[in-house]
């Protein structure tokens, strides 16, 4: 295998570091959430946002006066892709099936898929109105039938943005807070003596909204860990140019200062040929200050020698986002197991996949998308399974094979559960501390 770094990125330590910081940050935040409840949320958010009114949930008046602010045509815009996501999201909610088989004469086994209770779903927004994310988690939400859809976003430039909150009231939020960061993860998740907390917190956010969730899971449950933006190109000659790989480089970098972006190809001649148009397009983009940041401390670029290298370097990396500009797109979307989203084909890319074609930006970064994929309808559901037993036959024949299997595991008030029933229904009188005795039926098949 030949593997040719042209440029790297911070360092796997270097991360970890930056990870450390994160973590003592957050967790030092929660407890004093814990702690203070309300107090702490707003001293908090006067510290990170400068941003501390009388109440943070909108009243339907302040909502209302909100979105009046937002334009036909941008509301017309914002319709556009909550309908796109709506759709795409009734069509995996109608995937999701309850069952019930008879799996024996007697013996009904089903399982029911039963939303989640409430959810808290943040809306990243302070350096940039996230107004997509709304419809990821807010509408997919309401598509997945969840009674209590709390949302949460930051001010932006002191203010709350008019195009996320109209969002958030399309996608159906019974509760809307302007409130941003670890502080609104923690009174989502923890509660305060004015906010209830949640079942179920979901969206994306920066490090420290990612830190956050990963310390409240199992005091909730989360999404997956959607920390900062991940983005990667797979590219060689035949359907991919070097504007179009900066391009898509670029247009994720601009999302933070450490956006991790990487191109991998196997033509040396298209990656030194990106590396030129990536400064080119850095010299005129209005965000490059963020995109350059980026680029310099988490940009790669890799060149392979053949396609199988390439798919190899990819499943490892296990981007959020992976651009497929390729010959061979459909080989790379049978044999890629481990990534967010694919995006297929030069026509198509992550901004359409991030703000309006209907499938959800809500993704597994940091390698999550080995064991997880993202946000979608199912994660707001949780199917329960049951079981009925209808005849005394039915209740004898499982009977004896549990008594005698608990037995084996040394589970004698196990076994006694089975024991009662083959009494009371079987006619079976089996003795305390005893398995239900073999008979013909049950004798092994030489």
């Amino acid at each position: 295998m030949s593997i040719q770094y042209l440029k790297r990125g911070k360092s796997a330590d270097q991360r970890a570091q930056d990870d450390i910081k994160t973590r003592s940050v957050v967790e030092e935040a929660l407890m004093d959430i814990e702690k203070r409840g309300d107090v702490a949320v707003r001293e908090l958010s006067q510290k990170f946002d400068h941003y501390s009114p009388p109440a943070f949930r909108l009243s339907d008046n302040e909502i209302e006066a909100i979105i009046s602010q937002v334009t036909t045509r941008e509301m017309a815009d914002i319709k556009f892709a909550h309908d796109q996501v709506v759709k795409f999201a009734l069509a995996q909610r109608d995937s999701i099936l309850d069952i019930e088989i008879e799996t024996l004469p007697g013996v009904i086994l089903g399982h029911r898929n039963i939303p989640v209770q409430s959810v808290g779903c943040y809306v990243p927004g302070g350096k940039f109105p996230m107004v997509a994310s709304a419809h990821m988690s807010v509408a997919t939400a309401k598509v997945a039938k969840v009674p209590r859809i709390i949302a949460a976003t930051p001010p932006f430039k002191g203010e709350p943005n008019p195009g996320v909150i109209a969002a958030m009231q399309m996608g159906g939020a019974h509760e809307i807070y302007v409130l941003g960061g670890i502080q609104a993860i923690g009174a989502m998740a923890i509660g305060t003596e004015t906010i209830s907390p949640v079942h179920m917190l979901v969206g994306p956010g920066n490090a420290f909204v990612a830190e956050a969730k990963r310390q409240l899971f199992g005091r909730v449950g989360i999404d997956l860990f959607a920390g900062p933006t991940e983005t990667m190109v797979i590219a060689d000659e035949s359907a991919s140019d070097a504007e179009l790989c900066a391009t898509d480089l670029l247009g994720q970098a601009e999302h933070g200062y450490n956006s991790p972006c990487v191109l991998l190809t196997n033509s040396v001649r298209l990656a030194e040929q990106s590396i030129k148009e990536i400064d080119r397009i850095l010299s005129i983009l209005p965000t490059f200050e963020t995109a350059r940041a980026s680029w310099d401390s988490y940009g790669e670029i890799i060149v392979c020698d053949t396609y199988e290298e390439m798919l190899d370097v990819a499943n490892e990396i296990a981007s959020e986002h992976v651009q497929v500009m390729t010959d061979r797109d459909n080989w790379f979307l049978e044999n890629l197991h481990s990534y967010g989203a694919l995006f297929l084909g030069p026509r198509t890319n992550v901004a359409n996949g991030d703000k309006v074609i209907g499938t959800n930006h809500t993704l597994p970064t940091k390698k999550a998308g080995r064991y997880t994929g993202g946000l979608w309808v199912g994660k707001y559901i949780k199917t329960h399974s049951y079981q009925r037993i209808e005849t005394d036959d039915a209740a004898t024949l499982v009977g004896e094979y549990g008594s005698r299997l608990c037995m084996l595991e040394g589970f004698v008030g196990h076994a006694e559960q089975c024991n009662v029933r083959l009494r009371r229904y079987g006619g079976i009188n089996v003795p305390y501390g005893e398995g239900a005795p073999y008979r013909k039926r049950d004798a092994i098949s030489q």
